[in-house]
């Protein structure tokens, strides 16, 4: 009889880190209140189908169905694409391929590159010593003249089919990328012929298209080919303190290839390039492997919307997510594993990385989270990143780095980045409040946040005012820096803080540094601010268009100022339009930022309005063909972050409050949501109307206090999945607190009890395929 009075203890000591955060930012700004919650009563009940089960009706729980629906979403080509974001591209989290025509030749490339290839040389730098190296590429040298090509990028199959149409005849070919296998099939008719020749590619930076290597380096050995009794061909690229081996073979129609790197062995990568190429056996037994993986996949959510063009997108960046990267892989860099010329062969941790993992949560997806596998562990690394003076309770991680986290970090007071480490443990943050596992909050989060914090807290000096200020820090890409009390810096500071004295209080840690945590929420000064809204730092306003949102991180994605705070709303809306008034220097993130920002204040026309600016075309770095982004180079982050703007407008998580359909477009009438991962570890499921919730559903995975902001008009029903009314608290505001064990769900309606079903919506906007169709 004592268990249970521990288990509520527990869960309310878990709700702490879902709600008490957005009551951080009260400090944080002059003269801010908070209103009291209001007193909770309890609804009155409606009839609704009371006493009876209920179950949903999910009409894509078949193969058929998911391959019907995702055929509607598949890229397709009727011209030869003729750049690397005009292609298809296939990956497996390691291996990468994109699929064009060979520059200024006839012929069709298929690219060759892998996550884990890179550079050994840390006293070059990442854009130099620890960068992502080249491996090579396969051209298809057809007999005839290209005239034309029909093919397809399957999703539901994660495979590229179809022909190419030469003057000679015509080339039948499908092609997948799996367990580091590219594996292509090609059968020739009329005069053609099958002929594949690989390019190893010179093992230097691709930033070399942007500056001269460093003073000192020496470029790597030349490679060397070789050919193995059974005929598998291997190229070899030797490394300092590395090795990198490129394997294929042909077998019939069949070409299969694998790359294996090795470091610090300088041998160990040939071996392993031939053990996957046997491994694979055969295109056709690959790719039954390969498809059971990327149909389970995809079961694990579905969403579907009105917009043809946008829902496409929506379902190409879980697929680009999923051939990018996989927990147990490398973090992605900002061109994920395709490698092309590009200034930035490396992980960015000022933005890149961040943006490029908030869609795992909510897609629940959470088995492609690398970034909180490559912290957890390269936790030395981090460590060895900041002074040596620093080291025995601090970490961090500079600007750029290796998929190990090898970058030096900055001083405070040096203009330097310091908050890196720290935003990118929000998402691992994150991470941990969507599947709510604590052995991820006490191994990875909590220890790390700490030595983040603690880094700042070394530096952080009172003033005359009686609060605590920081030296000079830089907001992220703003060109000037502020003297001190970067707001960047200010509000991951109060983020981390708060998140530490929660998590050490559910883990039962009595941290000796707690009353210092406290300290700082009770000292730090305020953001700076003035009539344009939140500034970049002390004495310095936003004055310059800028990309970059550093300076608005406390609106999003911490949410420490938010829509809830009535006396900060006109705070939040001067500041993300004077940030937008100042034109120029805008990219695709800019867009999408703003979009979820406006989604927070529930504003859907609004924020569907700054999306499809990414989607515009006459904008100077608009979304690309095969909904790839570049600017001088690949950046993989942009693409990623437009679906989890999608994701705001259709469900939200912070505060401790679900949010189902907050801020969906007027013309959206329809909507379907299933299996939507929320903070709590929630799955929730919500089907719109004629532009009505029609019902939600919620399944609680880890039994977590259940608060629902749903949109509903009218008396509610709201049940248990064996049919019994559910205990709840209404908070006003339409939103109501449901009791909900782990293990269990609950549906919510108004009226008579609706059609609980799963399905695709109608398109009421069509729109082209991406591709070249």
């Amino acid at each position: 009889m004592t268990s249970q009075p521990e288990h509520h203890s527990k869960v309310a000591r878990r709700a702490v880190l879902g709600t008490a955060l957005s009551g951080a930012a009260a400090a944080a700004l002059p003269g801010t209140a908070h209103a009291e919650e209001p007193e909770p009563t309890l609804p009155s009940a409606a009839d609704g189908g009371a006493g009876r089960p209920w179950r949903l009706r999910d009409t894509m729980t078949t193969d058929g169905a998911w391959a019907t629906f995702l055929r509607g979403q598949d890229l397709l080509w009727t011209r030869l694409p003729t750049r690397w974001y005009e292609g298809p591209f296939l990956g497996d989290g390691l291996l990468g391929s994109m699929i064009y025509r060979e520059p200024d030749a006839n012929r069709v490339r298929f690219t060759v590159q892998h996550g884990r290839v890179q550079d050994h040389r840390p006293e070059f730098g990442s854009g130099w010593g620890t960068c992502r190296l080249p491996v090579g590429h396969l051209t298809l040298d057809p007999v005839g003249t290209i005239t034309a090509v029909d093919w397809r990028l399957s999703l539901w199959n994660a495979e590229l089919t179809g022909t190419v149409t030469t003057t000679a005849g015509t080339l039948t070919l499908s092609a997948l990328i799996h367990d580091e296998v590219l594996a292509v099939r090609v059968r020739a008719s009329g005069g053609e012929r099958t002929v594949w020749t690989f390019h190893p590619e010179e093992a230097i930076s691709p930033r070399k298209i942007q500056e001269a290597p460093p003073a000192d380096y020496t470029p790597n050995p030349p490679w060397t080919s070789r050919t193995a009794a059974d005929g598998t061909e291997q190229v070899l690229q030797p490394l300092t303190g590395g090795q990198t081996a490129t394997a294929y073979r042909r077998d019939g129609d069949e070409l299969l290839l694998s790359v294996g790197h090795s470091a610090p062995s300088t041998t160990a990568a040939e071996a392993q390039s031939l053990r996957n190429l046997r491994r694979a056996a055969s295109y056709g037994a690959l790719r039954r492997r390969h498809t059971r993986w990327w149909h389970a996949f995809y079961k694990k959510s579905f969403v579907s919307f009105p917009d043809q063009r946008l829902q496409s997108f929506h379902w190409i960046q879980l697929y680009k997510a999923a051939s990018a990267s996989r927990a147990d892989g490398p973090v992605m860099a900002t061109c994920g594993p395709w490698l092309e010329p590009t200034p930035w062969p490396a992980v960015w941790w000022n933005l890149n990385i961040q943006l490029e993992y908030w869609l795992v949560h909510g897609s629940n997806h959470l088995e492609l989270d690398a970034l909180a596998t490559t912290l957890r562990r390269n936790q030395e690394q981090l460590i060895a990143n900041v002074p040596a003076a620093y080291r025995a309770d601090s970490s961090g991680v500079g600007r750029s780095s290796d998929m190990f986290a090898n970058r030096e970090v900055g001083r405070p007071g040096s203009g330097s980045e310091v908050g890196n480490l720290t935003w990118a443990l929000h998402n691992v943050w994150l991470s941990y409040r969507h599947s709510m596992d604590e052995a991820l909050l006490r191994d990875t989060v909590f220890p790390l946040l700490r030595r983040a914090v603690a880094y700042y807290l070394h530096f952080l000096t009172p003033g005359s005012d009686g609060k605590l200020h920081l030296p000079s820090t830089l907001s992220p890409e703003y060109p000037v820096v502020p003297p001190q009390d970067t707001t960047y810096d200010l509000a991951l500071i109060r983020w981390a803080c708060q998140t530490l004295i929660d998590s050490a209080e559910l883990l039962g840690i009595d941290d000796p540094s707690a009353p210092r945590w406290h300290e700082v929420l009770a000292k730090l000064t305020p953001y700076p601010v003035d009539g344009n809204g939140f500034m970049i730092g002390a004495g310095t306003p936003y004055a310059q268009s800028h990309r970059h949102y550093s300076h608005l991180l406390m609106v999003y994605p911490l949410y420490l100022v938010n829509w809830d705070q009535p006396e900060n709303r006109d705070l939040i809306t001067r500041s993300i339009e004077h940030w937008h008034a100042l034109t120029g220097a805008h990219r695709g993130y800019s867009y999408t930022g703003a979009a979820s920002m406006y989604a927070m204040t529930g504003d859907g026309d609004t924020a569907i309005t700054y999306l499809r600016k990414f989607f515009d075309t006459s904008t100077r770095y608009p979304c690309q063909a095969n909904t790839h982004y570049t600017e001088a180079g690949p950046v993989i982050e942009t693409p990623l972050s437009a679906s989890q703007s999608l994701h705001d407008m259709l469900c939200q998580s912070w505060g401790g409050v679900i949010r189902v359909f907050p801020a969906v477009p007027t013309a959206w009438a329809d909507l379907t949501l299933h299996d939507f991962r929320t903070q709590g570890a929630f799955l929730v499921s919500a089907v719109r109307k004629e532009g009505r919730t029609r019902f939600i559903r919620i399944r609680s995975l880890a039994g977590e206090p259940l608060k629902l902001k749903h949109g509903l008009g009218g008396r509610l029903t709201v049940l248990l999945d064996d049919g019994r009314p559910a205990r709840t608290r209404d908070l006003g505001d339409g939103m109501l607190s449901i009791e909900l064990p782990k293990g269990r769900e609950v549906l919510v309606h108004s009226g008579s009890r609706p059609d609980l079903v799963i399905a695709p919506v109608t398109v009421s906007e069509p729109g082209p395929a991406w591709g070249l169709p």
